[in-house]
């Protein structure tokens, strides 16, 4: 059986302002030529399909075309998880009619524990579907007042679906989640963090066959081949510029199991460029183009009108900065962000609430705090 492992499609995202839907349109073109080329027998979706809980129509259209051309012409198996930037009621409505065309949505605890089963004619293979949850929901569905942490709520959910498993087959689970180890960029929504970090530790999944997972934007791989982040369609933050966007192949053969990646091909690229302004202009740092950009001048005295001049050669800057003020607040800023990421909703609202009132936050405001943050946390899942 071969299976293509993709995620982080991010549907209707803007990038600085700039709306990136026709882009994703042609790449979207070119991952159906992949499946058409790679021809295989299902494909994988791991969460973060849109951008935002209220999609733009055309990022619907998008997916929709999608479906369509795979699930319907092409007749290929689709499975796919709901993300953080997902609505699990919007993403999921329709999801048993779509069934019939073997398009499986999966965006509830309930549907958790309901393998969808392929049968290559030899062998069985399961996929386990586990769409973005918070640890409450996970909580309030098997009233368990021990679950607070992402870790927790995984090894909870994961206990369970072993006690359907079966050693005559092969297992395959789709997530989107923050295995512990993964590589992050500035694109990825923190998962929320009551309670808790929002890690999860590898060896949590050491039943299954392959682990497919969405959320980090990285192509990559952690402890193992088999536990995989297909990474994003595209870049979507100049802390991607370096990243190479593709999918992954799973072939499985009995009880061997090969994996491999094919590039993902964007109309534009998006990089950094660093260079002085005349050189720029002299294009000898790099030639015209319409991939957007990052500028960095190098220059040190002021510079009348930059962006206006570099945008007849470069039309897409879509930042343009001063090196040295960037390591001049980098140096400044730097352990104060690295701090505040580590941060929980709770501990960033503490620290601004002291930076306003010029006090701490007493212990029983910030048990209010927590009670909020959770509520409207959960709310937005539920949207």
């Amino acid at each position: 059986m071969k299976i293509l492992h993709t995620a982080d499609w991010h549907l209707g995202k803007i990038v600085h302002g700039l709306h990136m839907t026709e882009d994703q349109g042609k790449v979207l073109q070119h991952l159906i030529e992949i499946i058409e080329a790679e021809k295989p027998d299902v494909i994988i979706i791991a969460g973060d399909l849109y951008d935002r809980a209220v999609p733009p129509r055309e990022a619907v259209d998008l997916l929709n075309s999608f479906f369509t051309t795979v699930s319907v012409e092409m007749e290929i198996p689709i499975v796919a998880i709901s993300g953080n930037h997902d609505s699990p009621d919007r993403l999921g409505f329709g999801a048993s009619l779509f069934r019939s065309k073997q398009l499986y949505l999966a965006t509830s605890m309930e549907d958790v524990f309901q393998p969808i089963h392929f049968n290559d004619g030899q062998h069985d293979v399961y996929f386990h579907l586990v769409p973005y949850i918070e640890p409450e929901q996970v909580k309030h569905y098997f009233q368990d007042d021990s679950i607070a942490t992402h870790q927790e709520a995984m090894e909870r959910i994961v206990r369970e679906i072993e006690v359907q498993m079966t050693d005559q087959a092969q297992h395959i689970l789709v997530g989107h989640a923050f295995v512990a180890g993964g590589m992050e960029s500035e694109s990825e929504e923190r998962l929320t963090m009551i309670g808790g970090t929002p890690y999860i530790d590898a060896s949590i999944f050491k039943s299954f066959d392959y682990i497919a997972l969405g959320h980090l934007h990285q192509p990559q791989k952690i402890k193992s081949d088999f536990i995989r982040y297909s990474g994003s369609i595209m870049k979507y933050s100049f802390s991607e510029a370096n990243h190479k966007k593709s999918v992954a192949i799973l072939e499985l053969n009995g009880t061997e199991k090969t994996v491999y990646t094919i590039p993902l091909n964007a109309p534009k690229d998006l990089r950094i460029v660093e260079g002085y302004f005349e050189e720029l202009l002299a294009e000898k740092v790099a030639k015209a183009t319409e991939d957007y950009l990052q500028i960095r001048l190098l220059d040190d005295g002021q510079i009348i009108d930059p962006v206006t001049k570099l945008r007849k050669l470069f039309p897409n800057i879509l930042r343009l900065e001063r090196k040295q003020h960037v390591v001049h607040q980098s140096l400044k800023e730097i352990q104060s962000i690295k701090e505040k990421q580590k941060m929980t909703h709770e501990q960033l609202f503490a620290s601004f609430y002291k930076e306003i009132k010029g006090s701490e936050l007493s212990a029983e405001r910030a048990k209010y705090v927590q009670d909020v943050i959770q509520k409207v946390m959960v709310e937005e899942r539920e949207k």
